[in-house]
């Protein structure tokens, strides 16, 4: 039987540029004193999430000042490849008029609707992630491994 090593573990660094290359992922939260999830758009500024989310969600209140984990991927279900980032941190409400007036020049806005945003800040402390190769090829310079 062949086994193989199809992931790779990747970089801090190489987990926020992969994360920059898409435009949605998901926020998980406690909200009721139960676990949450939410698809949400997104940009890495500065080394750090903004989440776009309308106004009249109450998402925002529930996240601002708690730690939440901040999921994103791009994944080809024929292939069976591509890769998956995670993100833990503490995540606020931007209120600075010059921090939201940048956030808004970017163009970001909420994934569903939503005229008036509220930007949340989610700095990253734990940032983990893999890729995923096609069957039989193993990550790049990994020799096989056979049983």
């Amino acid at each position: 039987m062949e086994r193989e090593d199809r992931t790779e573990t990747l970089s801090e660094a190489e987990c926020l540029r992969l994360l920059s290359t898409v435009p949605v992922g998901r926020v998980v939260y406690t909200e009721h004193a139960l676990p949450a999830v939410l698809p949400v758009s997104f940009e890495v500024l500065d080394g750090r999430l903004v989440l776009a989310l309308r106004r009249d969600s109450g998402t925002a209140r529930g996240l601002d000042g708690t730690v939440v984990a901040f999921q994103a991927d791009l994944l080809d279900p024929v292939t069976r490849t591509g890769w998956s980032v995670l993100v833990h941190g503490r995540a606020d409400v931007l209120r600075g008029t010059e921090q939201v007036e940048r956030v808004r020049r970017s163009g970001l806005r909420p994934w569903v609707g939503g005229t008036s945003p509220v930007f949340v800040s989610l700095v990253p402390e734990l940032v983990s992630g893999r890729r995923l190769f096609p069957a039989g090829l193993g990550a790049p310079g990994r020799a096989t491994l056979r049983s």
